[in-house]
């Protein structure tokens, strides 16, 4: 997800999304363990994610 995209979601989409990248990547960890991902820049991409929307609600919250 871009920041443009993250910048247009309301406060309540905004710990929806956190919630899902959460779990996530939660997922993409524990499959990750058990057998090697093809792909595994998807943990640094959906794990960014969070922390981009994460910024975002916090930004708005001292706003």
């Amino acid at each position: 997800m871009k920041q443009s995209e993250v910048e247009k979601l309301s406060v309540a989409e905004l710990q929806e999304e956190i919630a899902k990248a959460k779990q996530s990547y939660t997922d993409l960890k524990m499959a990750h363990a058990i057998t090697p991902l093809d792909n595994p820049a998807q943990l640094r991409t959906v794990r960014r994610t969070n922390a981009r929307l994460a910024t975002e609600l916090t930004k708005r919250e001292l706003q």
